[in-house]
């Protein structure tokens, strides 16, 4: 858990911890404001110009919640829910996804503080030595965002579920996802050694 206080006590950062399942209710609206409809057009992250529909819904986020190899990291200050995403273990890398942050805090580097206590976890505590992660490719924005922070572009690339309304309802008929994977060993030293058994 982390939390950065003042001097008098109170929280001048959000405190990021592991979500249970009692936060999937409000996750949901967190993830759904930061990419789709109005609400999200006031973040940069918004997804709205090229999918309408839902991002996500109570079955997958209690699933990212709760799975055996899923983690979800959350940021709350003053018990709102500002930020969160998913880990999940891939036994020699983590999958980064679910990555929201309210449109209203966006671009004051709670993005960055988040993806940087998931990269921690993923080395530390999963001992897992790459990222991986799938970015719609016609997001420029976004990938330059994750490319500044170590990411690479990979050049291997899946169709987007077409037809499948649980991703959303797309707007184009182009869109695909390109897989961006980080070396998490070289970017942040040594990893545990390995859990036998």
């Amino acid at each position: 858990m982390s939390r950065v206080t003042d001097s008098d006590g109170r929280a001048t950062e959000p405190e990021l911890r592991t979500a249970t399942t009692a936060d999937v209710p409000r996750l949901v609206l967190l993830i759904e404001s930061a990419y789709r409809g109005e609400s999200s057009q006031a973040g940069w992250t918004t997804e709205a110009h090229l999918l309408d529909g839902q991002r996500t819904d109570e079955d997958d986020v209690t699933a990212a919640v709760s799975g055996a190899d899923s983690r979800m990291i959350v940021g709350e200050q003053d018990g709102d829910l500002t930020a969160c995403c998913q880990l999940q273990n891939h036994g020699t890398y983590a999958y980064f996804g679910m990555f929201a942050v309210r449109p209203g805090a966006q671009g004051g580097g709670l993005g960055k503080r988040v993806l940087a206590e998931a990269e921690r976890v993923a080395r530390q505590e999963l001992g897992v030595s790459a990222m991986h992660m799938m970015v719609i490719r016609q997001r420029d924005d976004l990938i330059s965002w994750y490319e500044r922070r170590g990411y690479a572009r990979t050049g291997r690339t899946q169709p987007f579920p077409y037809g499948d309304e649980r991703f959303g309802i797309p707007r184009r008929a182009d869109l695909e996802f390109e897989l961006l994977v980080k070396d998490l060993a070289a970017a942040g030293g040594v990893l545990p050694a390995p859990r036998e058994g």
